[in-house]
């Protein structure tokens, strides 16, 4: 019998909101939160993300504040390398025009 893994309903919301960021764009750990309905919630997003092994899920679109790329389970190359990938300019440790590449845009 295969376990299901449980997960809380914030959860789901944040694993929602990723998947629906398209290619060749962005959102920042904060978006997320915001988007999943708890606007202060940056850092649970984050460990969220580190822990979502998902192939459904795209991560890898999901930054730091300012365009840093942020954490990537360690792997930071491969996350350089998917966004790359998708058209977004990565320089070091950012992405450059970020702001520009956001989805679905600042919030408030």
């Amino acid at each position: 019998m295969v376990k299901k893994e449980r997960i809380s309903g914030f959860t789901s919301r944040v694993l929602a909101v990723v998947r629906r960021i398209p290619p060749g764009r962005i959102a920042t750990y904060g978006d997320v939160a915001r988007m999943a309905g708890r606007p202060r919630a940056a850092r649970a997003v984050g460990n969220i993300m580190r822990n979502c092994n998902r192939p459904d899920v795209p991560c890898h679109r999901v930054v730091a504040a300012g365009g840093r790329l942020g954490g990537y389970g360690g792997n930071l190359g491969l996350k350089r390398s998917l966004l790359r990938a998708e058209g977004l300019v990565v320089v070091g440790s950012r992405i450059r025009e970020a702001n520009a590449r956001r989805w679905p845009g600042p919030g408030p």
